[in-house]
């Protein structure tokens, strides 16, 4: 039965402010930077230390967690997508019965899983048998950041037509241990739930001729 890990937001460094930021001074736990076992994976959820929601004790890997591959697909609803402006997408709701993903697309889809840590840094990469499946799927972002909680986007593209179904293992995640002061995050896709489109827009200003 699923149940929900990690719910404690107890800190366990000394936190302060800088200006609208949230930072945690001192480095993790003192050691080396390194990646969690599976049992410490498991022991940092109970802590509070790492949250993943629904969390199931079979998905932990020796070195990682196992996510699955939520409902929800979008696609770009455009010929041309247009980095400095919002553009328009199309939603796809798939049943047990799965998608078939085609080449040239991109489909952008998430995790079943709400997953994130103030104190270790997440990496998700694709399982090596949806690898061998042809499927891509997190196309050049696999790092997360300290302090972003929510469900995690995935950047799908296959090489050949590919069926995929709702909760499928589609991936998996690994923290590593930072060093430093930390500086948690706060921006455009926190606490995401379902697929996220592109927000680089937000981030850039448009020059203006005259």
């Amino acid at each position: 039965m699923a149940r929900r890990a990690g719910q404690s937001t107890a800190r366990l460094r000394k936190a302060e402010r800088v200006g609208n930021r949230h930072v945690l001074a001192g480095h993790v736990d003192g050691g080396d930077r390194m990646i969690l076992t599976g049992p410490e994976i498991v022991a940092s959820t109970a802590k509070g230390k790492i949250v993943i929601s629904p969390f199931e004790p079979e998905q932990v890997n020796p070195n990682s967690y196992n996510v699955r591959l939520g409902r929800t697909l979008l696609t770009y609803d455009t010929d041309v997508i247009d980095a400095h402006a919002p553009n328009p997408t199309r939603t796809t709701t798939m049943d047990p019965d799965g998608f078939v993903l085609q080449p040239g697309e991109l489909y952008l889809g998430h995790t079943m899983e709400e997953v994130g840590s103030d104190y270790y840094v997440p990496l998700l990469f694709g399982r090596s048998s949806v690898g061998r499946l042809g499927l891509f799927v997190e196309i050049t972002a696999p790092i997360g950041d300290i302090g972003f909680h929510g469900q995690w986007t995935l950047m799908l593209a296959p090489v050949r037509p590919l069926r995929v179904y709702p909760g499928m293992k589609i991936g998996q995640i690994m923290f590593f241990r930072s060093y430093g002061d930390i500086e948690l995050y706060s921006g455009k896709y926190q606490q995401a739930s379902g697929p996220q489109e592109s927000r680089y827009w937000r981030d850039t200003t448009k020059l203006v001729t005259t």
